[in-house]
C-alpha cells in the first residue's frame, strides 16, 4: 500500500532540512497553552478552563476518551460545565487508532458540532481526537494514508483543541503528530501537521494516580525515548536539547519510584513534567530510529508501545555513536564519566539497562518473549516497516537494509552494535 511518507520526492528532500546549513537559516518553537500541576483542570472550575472559555462562543465541548478512564473524563465535563459548557462524552477510543475508529469518532464529533474538543486519556486517545478532528474541520480529506504534513488544513474553523493526558510517556497533548493504525496494510501510520498542535494542554499528576505498574514503565519509557531521539537527532537545536537532557535527568531519577509506588504524587508531577518536556522537545526536532523500529515492532508482536521503541535505546545509541557524539550531552546530564567517550558510551549504555531492569523490563527481544523462529519469520516485513517509517527520517545516521536487519538480531540477542 502506498502511504504519504513513501513518496519518492519527499524520502530524497526530507534528510535535507536536518543539515547545518537549512537549520541555521531558521528554527521554530510550537507550543501549546500549558497548564501544569494538580489544579490544572480542577473538577470544581476554574484553571485552565477560565482561559478557554471566553474562546468559544457556543461553549459546546466534545470530549473523547475510553472506557477505561471514562471517570477522569467526567472530571473534566464538569469543570467546563461551571462555565456553561454543554459537553458529550464519546468513550468509543480504541488502543492504537484504527483508522475506522478515527471515522466513528469524527461522525459523532460532526453530529455534536462543538466548538471545543478535548481528548482525555493516554496517547491513543489524544492522536484519535487529532485524527478526527481533521475529518471534522475538513469533510473533503477523506483518506489520511495520503495526507502529508504539507498539506494544508485550515483547522479552526469550528473547533479547538484541549488535550489532557492521563499516562506520562506519549507527549501527544504537545505535538503536532498522531500515530494512527491501517490494519489493512497492517502498520502503524503517523501523520503530521502543524496546525495539529493542541491549543491547550492539561498537565494534572492527578489524573495519572494509580496508573498500573507496567503502563508506567512502558509510558515512561516512551519519554525516555523520545528525549534521548531528540538529543541526538541533527534536527535538534538549543530549545529541544535543554528540554530533552532535563527530561532524561527527572525520567531516570523519578521512574522507579513512580512504578513502585503508584501513589507518589511527587514522581508522578515529576513524570508527568518530564513526558511533556519531551514531547515538546522532540515535537519540535524529531524521533529517530527507536522508534521507527518500536513501531515496526510492537505492530507484528502486539508489543506495547513504549517498551517496543525503549528496548531498542542503548542499540541505536552505538549505531548513532559512528557519526555523532551527542550522546556525551546525556551522559553530562546524569554525571556519567569515563576518559574516553567511548567509555562514556558504555556507561551510558549500562544506566538504561539498569533502569530497564529496575522497572522489570527485559533488554532483548527474546526477553520480550519472540522466538528466534518468529523473528526470522517477519524480518522481511519488520525491515521494510522500518525504513519507510518516516521517524527514519530523523536519524544521524542513515540506515541500509542489511543494517536494518542486524538491529533486530542484536537487540534480540543483547550484542553491543559493533557495525
Amino acid at each position: 500500500m502506498t502511504y504519504w511518507f513513501n513518496a519518492p520526492g519527499l524520502r530524497e528532500m526530507a534528510p535535507l532540512g536536518s543539515t547545518t546549513g537549512a537549520r541555521g537559516l531558521s528554527s521554530t518553537l510550537f507550543v501549546p497553552r500549558l497548564f501544569i500541576g494538580v489544579n490544572a483542570i480542577p473538577e470544581h472550575g476554574g484553571g485552565i478552563v477560565n482561559y478557554i472559555a471566553p474562546l468559544c462562543a457556543r461553549k459546546k465541548a466534545f470530549i473523547v476518551t475510553d472506557e477505561s478512564v471514562r471517570t477522569l473524563a467526567e472530571r473534566v465535563s464538569n469543570s467546563l460545565k461551571t462555565r456553561q459548557f454543554t459537553t458529550e462524552i464519546w468513550d468509543g477510543a480504541k488502543p492504537e487508532v484504527p483508522i475506522a475508529n478515527v471515522r466513528e469518532c469524527a461522525d459523532a464529533m460532526i453530529k455534536f458540532e462543538p466548538d471545543l474538543i478535548v481528548g482525555v486519556g493516554g496517547g491513543s486517545v489524544m492522536d484519535l481526537s487529532k485524527a478526527a478532528w481533521i475529518f471534522y474541520e475538513r469533510p473533503d480529506i477523506t483518506d489520511l494514508t495520503k495526507f502529508t504534513p504539507a498539506t494544508p488544513l485550515n483547522l479552526r474553523k469550528k473547533a479547538l483543541l484541549l488535550c489532557v493526558p492521563t499516562t506520562s510517556g506519549t507527549g501527544s497533548e504537545v505535538t503536532s503528530a498522531a500515530v494512527l493504525t491501517d490494519d489493512v496494510g497492517g502498520r502503524k501510520m503517523p501523520i503530521a501537521s502543524r496546525e495539529l498542535f493542541p491549543d491547550f494542554a492539561a498537565v494534572d499528576p492527578t489524573f495519572t494516580i494509580g496508573m498500573p505498574p507496567k503502563l508506567t514503565a512502558g509510558t515512561g519509557l516512551d519519554a525516555l525515548a523520545h528525549a534521548i531521539d531528540c538529543v541526538t537527532s541533527p534536527t535538534s537545536n538549543d530549545f529541544t536539547d535543554a528540554l530533552a537532557l532535563k527530561a532524561i535527568s527527572l525520567v531516570f531519577k523519578y521512574l522507579p519510584r513512580a512504578y513502585r509506588d503508584p501513589r507518589d504524587r511527587e514522581a508522578r508531577l515529576k513524570m508527568h513534567i518530564a513526558a511533556t518536556m519531551a514531547g515538546i522537545a522532540f515535537g519540535n526536532a524529531a524521533c529517530t530510529l527507536t522508534h521507527s523500529l518500536g513501531h515496526a515492532l510492537g505492530k507484528v508482536f502486539h508489543i506495547h508501545h513504549g517498551v517496543a521503541v525503549g528496548i531498542f535505546i542503548p542499540y541505536t545509541q552505538q549505531f548513532y555513536s559512528v557519526v555523532t557524539d551527542k550522546y556525551v550531552d546525556v551522559c553530562k546530564t546524569l554525571d556519567i564519566k569515563g576518559r574516553t567517550n567511548e567509555q562514556k558510551l558504555a556507561r551510558l549504555v549500562g544506566e538504561v539497562k539498569d533502569l530497564l531492569e529496575s522497572i522489570d523490563l527485559p533488554l532483548t527481544l527474546e526477553g520480550l518473549g519472540i522466538t528466534r523462529e518468529q523473528l526470522a519469520a517477519n524480518m522481511k516485513k519488520l525491515v521494510i516497516d522500518s525504513l519507510e517509517d518516516p521517524d527514519t527520517f530523523g536519524s544521524p545516521r542513515w540506515i541500509t537494509e542489511e543494517q536494518c536487519e542486524k538491529l533486530f538480531w542484536y537487540t534480540f540477542e543483547g550484542k553491543d552494535v559493533d557495525f
